[in-house]
Order: structure tokens, then sequence, then C-alpha cells
């Protein structure tokens, strides 16, 4: 497997041909994170704000896995919501359990536009999305959730589209509906994840490429052992996702890679702007879903489908050629540019899983197709609980989640089968 990053539309629209260098030798850290994606650097860039000295060590390049190769977008849709709030209510009442999962929401936009604004991260930033209804026996539920965001507060935020105002948004006549919603945004997330390495370093922050850590040694210090080298740090945080390999005594069966496809087009030059003139993202209201935007250089960037067996897709651009010109029959025999894979962190109940290996042992992951917005939060959470301040922390520990048990296979063929059954009962909603 090579430590570099993939041939993606992203990395080939990178703004940032940085590395930085292998970790050799003992360093010294207050808090050592582990893993060079979106949980380990909002993670790490948080506690730096806070003052801890803070090493990163990524395996291979920032941004090599699927922070660096999603769909780009952020929006209030949160993995796990209603698992999350039927255990809450017993914990802690209705109403806190509704206040916290509504406040989780949209913590994510607030703290990646904070961020791209205070650092200056050029990462294509921008507002709008449109969740499409597929059917026409997704409007109710979508229309009710739509009058729950003008319930909260969100009125002049959101606008609900019937079916004919669809095209006034998006030259499509694919949808039955949706929600048009300005709060949500998109971007480019390889660019975003090197702006924010670029932060972290400027704080101070040391960050270590091609550095896999083989063994974290536990103790009152805990110390990682590398090939090359060793940190000893007073806390560490396991910020892998369902890349990494470490602690697999503990955390087998709990999260398993379901690879999704992402294509690119060529430029389409005024096409673009004539198939969504309004610069808007967009997924669909399916279960396993199509998802859409155009990049910066008026390309077509379309995402869709998993393989929850964990196999690895095999021809992406023949996969989603025929979900491209569903959706927009004007691109007919595009040129696809760019294709590739993008491992989502699937757990059974959906729910973000955060924990701790050991006292000064920490670990957070598993956020099932929705983890711009929530590695985020996830990442401020994180150093919270690092830095004392428990309560969020606390909250998502307390999750009871599944775990496979006979480990990672037989997790991946339950996941595969579950998945079967919900596109059958797609066919019939």
């Amino acid at each position: 497997m090579s430590t570099e990053r993939i041939a993606s539309y992203y990395n080939a629209t990178a703004n940032s041909a940085v590395t930085y260098p292998r970790l050799e030798g003992e360093v010294r850290a207050d808090v050592a994170v582990i893993g060079g994606g979106f949980t380990g650097l909002a993670s790490a860039l948080e506690l730096a704000e806070q003052g801890k000295r803070v090493v990163l060590l990524e395996a291979n390049r920032i941004g090599w896995g699927q922070s660096g190769r999603n769909g780009g977008q952020v929006t209030g849709s949160l993995s796990g919501d209603a698992a999350m709030e039927r255990q809450l209510v017993r914990r802690i009442g209705r109403q806190a359990a509704d206040d916290f999962i509504w406040s989780l929401r949209w913590r994510g936009q607030d703290i990646i536009r904070r961020r791209v604004e205070r650092y200056g991260i050029a990462c294509d930033l921008k507002s709008g999305h449109l969740h499409a209804a597929y059917k026409p026996s997704h409007v109710p539920a979508m229309r009710a959730a739509y009058d729950e965001l003008v319930r909260r507060g969100m009125g002049d935020q959101v606008r609900w589209l019937e079916r004919d105002d669809i095209p006034g948004l998006l030259d499509t006549p694919l949808y039955h509906g949706g929600i048009h919603n300005r709060n949500n945004l998109h971007l480019h997330p390889l660019n975003l994840c090197l702006g924010e390495a670029g932060a972290l370093a400027g704080l101070g922050g040391r960050i270590f490429e091609q550095s896999p850590v083989l063994e974290i040694v536990h103790g009152a210090t805990p110390r990682l052992r590398l090939e090359h080298g060793t940190v000893i740090a007073d806390q560490i945080l396991l910020a892998g996702d369902v890349s990494h390999k470490l602690e697999r005594r503990k955390l087998s069966g709990t999260i398993f890679p379901a690879p999704g496809g992402i294509v690119t087009t060529a430029p389409l030059g005024e096409l673009a702007r004539q198939l969504n003139p309004h610069d808007v993202a967009v997924y669909d209201s399916r279960f396993v879903l199509d998802y859409y935007r155009m990049t910066a250089d008026g390309r077509l960037l379309f995402g869709g489908g998993a393989n929850y067996s964990g196999k690895t897709t095999r021809d992406i651009a023949a996969e989603l050629r025929p979900c491209i010109e569903r959706t927009f029959p004007q691109l007919r025999g595009v040129e696809i540019a760019f294709q590739w894979s993008c491992d989502m962190g699937i757990v059974f109940n959906r729910i973000p899983q955060l924990g701790k290996l050991a006292p000064n042992v920490w670990y957070a992951q598993g956020y099932s197709g929705h983890g711009l917005a929530t590695s985020h939060i996830v990442g401020e959470v994180m150093a919270q609980a690092i830095c004392g301040t428990m309560e969020r922390f606390d909250l998502f520990h307390g999750f009871r989640h599944v775990r496979a048990p006979v480990g990672d296979w037989m997790g991946r063929q339950i996941l595969a089968l579950g998945m079967w059954y919900f596109q059958v009962l797609e066919r019939w909603r």
C-alpha cells in the first residue's frame, strides 16, 4: 500500500505540497495524537489553541484517508441521532437529550467557518445544500423535517421546495421536492486538512508523516513505539478511525470499512452553471444515496454507493456513470477525469464511538458517512475532555454500542446483510 495520497481530484488540486518529516529519535509531548485526518487534526488544533504541546503522527500523509477523499459536504445530518436520543432519554430526560443532540447538529458548521476565517484556509468554502426527495413517498417525512427546522428558529436559513420548484435550483428531472438549506456548507476537504495542519504547525504543534505507530505501551506515562523512534506523552489520542490497526483486542468488531466511490468529470464550462446555477451541494433521501456538487473549476463531483462487505470497489466510473446520467441527462457520455474510493467507518448503531482504553489513552472514531462535520465536533469534545472538561465526552462515552461477536470479518458480513435488507426495503417505501 502506497503511503502517498491517491490520484484523486483533490490531490491534483491541493493548495500545498508541504510535507512533514518522519519521526526519528525520542520526542516528548503533553498529548500525542495518532492520525492525520480530521479527527486528529481537529483535536490537535483545539489542544494547541489551549496551550498544549502536541505531537501528531500520521502513518502516510496528512489527509491520506477518508478525510482527504470524501464528498466535501458539511451538513446538519447527524449519524445515529435517533439511537442517541433513545439512549439519552433514559439517562438524562427528553428535554436534555433533545438539547444535546440539537446543539451537536449544527456545531460542525460553526467550528469549520471559524477555523477557515481565523487561519485563512483556502478550501473553496461555500454555503448552500439541497436534501432532495428521491420518491414521492419520501416527501411527507422530509416536509416534517422542514417544519421542525422552522419550529426551531431556522426559517430564515431553509426553504421548502415542491417538485415544480426544483428546476429553479437544479436542472434535473429527478426529484419530488426537498429542503434548501443555506446553513450547510461544501468545500475541498483535502485543502481543509492541509490548512488545519499548517495552522497546527504555526501554533507549535509537531507533525510527523510516514510515521506509523507500531504499539501503544500503556503506563503512568504512556509511550508510542515507532520504527525509528518513540513518543512519550502524558495523554494519547487514537484518532485513526477505520484505518488504524492498534488496540485490536479492545476495538476489533466495533468499526468496519465501507468503500464508496467518487468521480469528477472534466470541466463543464458554462454547462456547470446551467445545471447548478446556485452552486448547491446535493444528497438524496435514500438509504444508500447519491451525493454531488460542482467543484471550484466547474466539474461535477459525484459520489454514491457503498460496499458494506469491505471489498474494494472495482470500476467506480462504470458504476456511477448511470447515476450521473439519470440525474443529469445532459451529461450522457461525459468524460470522467478522476475516480477514487473513500472508506467510510461504519458502526452498527451509527453513534460515534468516544472512549478510553486507559486513564490516559483515549479514542474517537465511527462517523458512518457523516465525518466532515462530526469529526470537528468530536475534536472539540475530545480536546475539552483531555483538558479536564468531561461533560460532553461522558455523554458520548455512556452510549452502548454493539460489537460483532466474532471480530471484524463477521461484522462486515452482518453489515452487508443489514444494508441488503434496507435496499430491499427501499423499493417499498
